[in-house]
């Protein structure tokens, strides 16, 4: 079957690979929609792993069920992408996100399991959810970043009345942002070097007010907040950014780390000691906030059909990456369709 593979930096090639046979432990689905993530971008980005076949965010409907005995063929599900021990001590506290094998054999991360930028995949059946009727193909495609939002923000733990940054307007960004205001957020400010990104982020009503982020914002900060915010969210994970977080916070602020950097970086750690910050490390989420944010799109409390920008084939994923790249571009998310 046709599939999208990594074949090296910054490039993707149209390919193929085997159809998915039965599995001990997994289930088979047919994918109907895939997210591209900022994760992805990543491995994209350096080229590796070769042959990888990318896509942890999706929709899907269940063609073999395996031993899952509460699903059956032509059920719509979505899964937890991870692929967590289940008996170290975080994953018995049901902290899955950080056992050390969680990102080992990841779906869409690691070349043994191939992900969503194909027609068909097995996946994880202790993974697996099903999803109700009334939530889109596309919606139920946005579970998995609207997760790793809502799991920051818990971290974060906004009081009413709060003052709140995001830094970095991509789809976790702006989810984040969204989750702050629905927390009680007071002011909710995102800073973005894209233009484009960043008046998306007032057009969806999702910030109070954007920052340029190519510009120093120290002033206007100052003006917006006094002493600088309560919360900071980072989601770009480059040093310039978590530097912006550190030095835009309150003393005794909070600081939460959702972006990912792949290299190590230098930041001001004097300013994180000198106002006595807290500084969390963000990452994936629980598998109680994964079913979360399912219900909250079936009750319609959140709205994420707004941040899809596209939906393209798997003819475009290559042109659909340089566009999230480009920074000078207004999408914030793109799904694929493999059947397109």
């Amino acid at each position: 079957m046709k599939c999208v593979k990594l074949i090296g930096k910054r490039q993707f090639a149209v390919s193929e690979i085997e159809e998915p046979t039965p599995q001990e432990g997994y289930v088979t689905i047919a994918v109907k929609k895939a997210g591209i993530c900022g994760s992805d971008i990543h491995y994209w980005d350096i080229g590796e792993p070769k042959g990888l076949v990318l896509g942890h965010e999706y929709c899907g409907i269940i063609t073999n069920p395996g031993n899952r005995e509460d699903l059956k063929v032509g059920d719509r599900v979505t899964a937890l992408p991870i692929s967590p021990c289940m008996k170290c001590s975080a994953c018995l506290k049901g902290n899955i996100q950080y056992c050390k094998e969680t990102w080992t054999y990841a779906t869409g991360l690691s070349l043994t399991n191939p992900g969503a930028l194909a027609p068909q995949m097995n996946i994880r059946e202790d993974m697996v959810l099903k999803v109700p009727d009334n939530i889109t193909d596309e919606e139920v495609a946005m579970v998995e970043p609207t997760a790793v939002g809502l799991h920051g923000i818990h971290l974060a733990d906004i009081k009413v009345g709060d003052k709140v940054l995001v830094i970095g307007g991509g789809i976790i960004g702006l989810v984040s942002a969204m989750f702050a205001k629905k927390e009680g957020a007071s002011f909710v400010a995102v800073s973005e070097t894209n233009d484009l990104r960043a008046q998306k982020a007032l057009d969806l009503e999702v910030a109070d007010k954007v920052y340029d982020a190519k510009t120093d914002i120290s002033a206007q900060i100052i003006e917006d907040t006094h002493d600088g915010f309560d919360v900071v969210i980072e989601c770009c994970g480059n040093d310039k950014a978590v530097t912006s977080a550190i030095l835009a916070t309150k003393p005794g602020g909070t600081v939460v780390l959702v972006g990912v950097s792949m290299v190590p970086i230098t930041i001001p750690t004097v300013s994180v000691v000198m106002s006595e910050l807290t500084v969390k490390g963000a990452i994936g989420y629980t598998k109680e906030e994964f079913a979360m944010c399912i219900e909250l799109m079936a009750n319609q409390k959140i709205d994420t059909k707004k941040f899809i920008s596209d939906i393209v084939s798997l003819e475009d994923v290559q042109s659909s990456y340089e566009r999230l790249t480009s920074g000078n571009d207004d999408a914030i998310k793109i799904l694929v369709d493999p059947n397109k």
